[in-house]
């Protein structure tokens, strides 16, 4: 009960992290935004995400996991609840805020309680929870393209009663209450925030967030604006990407059982370069699908494996410990949304060159391997 509470949450947050990237042109289309604005309301989901990330933690461990996932839960479903009712650019601003603080908390919460059942094994068990992120990636943007006419409210209905149903699971599951073992404690801080891996790790998932999310938000207009219909280009964003990280989720938690983490993020680094390059310079379907599916495949262990590593090496205060890695992840996305909206400016024609910043980005994942 416990690992289906933890599944469904992390299930629901992969929705929700295809979410914007698959409701944007529809948006796009009804209030008549611009690629600026789209980067703007990227932010404010990001800020949500950074806000929670690192307010979660301390919560996490000191009042329990269960408490963090039902909060992060509630806040999901509320936003997706009034998205709909949205009558401008403010108002989907303040919900994808909102949107963005749930997931930051249930990321945290459903992360750092698999990472404590996991022990020694904890990196294979990581990259098995974030296959059905993965899982639920791929949904959003095939329900939205083949179920529901791309209808982005409804989309936004559905998934906010999957995200009550979820919650209702996280809240009779028999979560255990926290034991103090590894709590957070102020008199600890100084250790956790001088260790130089903490900060190496935290530039790591940086990096890597900006990347990944950078696909799930932009992928959709970016290959609408080289003349790929929009249900073709929401199937390439779930059955090239989203699948490339259900399998490769697989795959990598097979990898972990006989190789070192590090080694695991250097090659997907390496990968990411090439394939998040190649993917922006085709305007071919088929060949977008292949580039943008082996994109996913490049990427799928690298978030997992990256808190495995944090978990690994921070036995006390592991989930404020985790919270500050993913909210620099977080950050990770806000910044990039803002370079990548702030290149492409009006023109979605733009997002070519602006989202040159993924390989860019990959690049620096490789430097950072080198203080790791």
């Amino acid at each position: 009960m416990i690992v289906l509470a933890a599944i469904l949450a992390i299930f629901v947050y992969g929705m929700i992290a295809a979410m914007l990237g698959t409701i944007l042109p529809n948006l796009s289309e009804r209030f008549k935004l611009t690629p600026r604005q789209n980067g703007t309301i990227a932010m404010a989901q990001a800020i949500g995400l950074i806000i929670a990330s690192v307010s979660a933690g301390p919560l996490i461990d000191n009042q329990g996991k269960k408490v963090g996932l039902v909060l992060g839960l509630a806040l999901i479903a509320i936003a997706l609840f009034l998205l709909p009712k949205a009558s401008g650019y403010r108002w989907i601003v303040a919900y994808l805020f909102l949107l963005g603080l749930g997931g930051g908390i249930i990321v945290t919460g459903g992360n750092a309680l698999v990472s404590d059942i996991g022990g020694e094994r904890r990196a294979t068990v990581l990259n098995l929870l974030n296959l059905f992120f993965g899982l639920g990636g791929l949904a959003t943007p095939f329900i939205s393209a083949n179920l529901l006419n791309k209808n982005a409210f409804k989309l936004c209905y559905l998934t906010a009663v999957l995200t009550a149903a979820t919650l209702i699971v996280n809240f009779a599951a028999p979560i255990p209450p926290p034991t103090g073992e590894r709590s957070f404690q102020f008199s600890e801080a100084g250790l956790l925030l001088g260790d130089p891996r903490l900060y190496l790790l935290a530039l790591l998932l940086f990096l890597y967030v900006a990347c990944e999310v950078g696909v799930w938000n932009w992928l959709p207009r970016h290959l609408i604006a080289q003349g790929i219909d929009e249900g073709r280009a929401l199937n390439i964003l779930s059955l090239g990407f989203a699948l490339g990280l259900l399998i490769g989720r697989v795959f990598g938690a097979g990898l972990l059982m006989g190789l070192e983490p590090k080694t695991v993020t250097l090659g997907a680094s390496v990968l990411m370069i090439v394939t998040t390059y190649l993917a922006l310079q085709t305007r071919d379907p088929k060949i977008s699908w292949i580039a943008v599916f082996c994109a996913g495949l490049a990427m799928a262990p690298v978030f997992p494996t990256t808190l495995a590593m944090v978990g690994n090496h921070f036995d006390k205060a592991t989930a404020t410990a985790m919270g500050i890695v993913i909210t620099c992840g977080w950050i990770g996305l806000a910044v990039s949304s803002k370079i990548i909206g702030g290149i492409a400016g009006g023109d979605p024609k733009r997002l070519k060159k602006a989202l040159l910043v993924l390989p860019a980005f990959s690049v620096a994942m490789l430097v950072v391997h080198l203080g790791l």
